[in-house]
């Protein structure tokens, strides 16, 4: 493996300078495998969660969940995806954005101008962010990295011990936070925000008014895994795996039986198994679930990699494919919004699905993306939405 530097997961395709104040894509032959190959296994991941989240605020509740496969498949997703794969992509933002902040460092580019560079790419973000937000999906997470970007710019020069004491700080506050608005749901059997009235205007309307409240708790969750992204990339863990094995095999052979466990108390109630728990239980296995998320998507992220350092050397097909889809993954992540607008909304194909229909609709979404992916890259095509945030960023008329 080199060393040469990734980005952030809202744009594959770091930047590299060429001196004339603007940005070129690093070539594909000097890109790491094991982030662009996260990031296309991770989609996956967003659109079985994705998937749930539209048919339930834009057509009602799923098809009942009254079947042995409902049950099995709502459990599988409690356990595996819910508040799973978030964490790896934001772990994954923040490992991208130290590393565009030590490339241009190295290059002599002095603190100020350092610094400009990532909030205007964080400004940028927040307005794809808003934009998607208000056309598509009311869960948008580019907004909550742009955010992050803005405010947390300056951490990326912090020491490794000053990062830590951050993320031990603010830890506590996304785990009461999600734990309360959890408990709120799980008592009361009902989703914490009503679905959207049919209807072109009353759909964003409904999203415009859900997206401050969803993105303050996703802000909340985002920091801790950002931070550990940083740390992750000043130590070059995905830039040099293969210098990490007992690191990796670690966070992912004990992060992801401990997501599932973590998951299980709250996978039995939801699919009636375990009935009638006290409060103060439900409010337990609901921390629970938040806690071994983060656990889980650090997790996942580890197993990614190692399978990358087996596969580094003799790429198939299948692992050529998903690792153009990572490298695109900006594009695909609006697309999937797209899809699922055309799918769910109550002004287009208004579908109700039941769990299983969900996870099939996901997959089979999920694997055209990476053959579409593996069709641009054959055609040396970059994303469109990675070469207009790239343009925007590093634009001539904004330095």
């Amino acid at each position: 493996m080199t060393g040469t530097p990734v980005h952030d997961p809202a744009a594959p395709g770091p930047a590299a300078a060429d001196g004339s104040g603007s940005a070129s894509p690093v070539p594909v032959s000097r890109r790491l495998l094991a982030p662009d190959l996260a990031r296309g296994v991770m989609l996956l991941f967003i659109a079985l969660a994705h998937v749930h989240i539209f048919s339930l605020f834009v057509g009602g509740e799923n098809s009942a969940r009254d079947t042995v496969a409902d049950q099995v498949v709502t459990a599988a997703t409690i356990m595996l995806v819910d508040f799973r794969s978030y964490p790896m992509f934001a772990a994954l933002f923040g490992y991208g954005l130290a590393q565009i902040h030590a490339r241009r460092t190295a290059q002599g580019l002095p603190r100020p101008r350092v610094s400009a560079l990532v909030r205007r790419r964080g400004a940028w973000m927040v307005a794809f962010g808003v934009a998607h937000a208000a056309l598509l999906f009311l869960g948008d997470i580019l907004a909550v990295y742009g955010t992050i970007a803005l405010v947390f710019a300056g951490v990326l020069y912090w020491r490794d011990r000053s990062l830590v004491t951050l993320a031990v700080l603010w830890l506590p506050l996304p785990l009461v936070a999600s734990a309360l608005e959890g408990y709120s749901r799980f008592t009361s059997g009902a989703s914490y925000l009503p679905p959207a009235e049919p209807g072109v205007l009353n759909e964003m309307v409904h999203r415009l008014m859900v997206f401050p409240f969803i993105s303050v708790l996703m802000f909340a969750s985002t920091v801790v895994p950002f931070v550990i992204g940083v740390l992750a990339a000043r130590h070059r863990v995905l830039d040099e795996p293969h210098r990490h094995l007992r690191l990796l095999r670690s966070a992912a052979f004990a992060g992801i039986p401990l997501a599932v466990l973590g998951g299980l108390p709250m996978a039995l109630a939801k699919v009636g198994v375990w009935t009638d728990p006290t409060d103060l239980q439900a409010l337990l296995s609901v921390g629970a679930h938040q806690v071994t998320g983060y656990a889980g998507g650090l997790g996942y992220a580890a197993l990614i990699a190692l399978f990358a350092v087996r596969a580094a050397d003799r790429r198939g097909p299948v692992v050529t494919a998903l690792s153009a889809l990572g490298q695109r993954s900006l594009t695909f992540y609006l697309a999937q919004s797209v899809v699922w607008t055309v799918l769910f909304a109550s002004y287009t194909l208004h579908l109700h699905v039941s769990p299983p229909e969900g996870v099939g609709i996901a997959l089979a979404v999920w694997v055209c993306s990476a053959v579409a992916a593996d069709l641009m890259r054959r055609r040396g095509a970059r994303g469109p939405a990675e070469v207009a945030l790239r343009r925007l960023t590093y634009s001539r008329a904004s330095r």
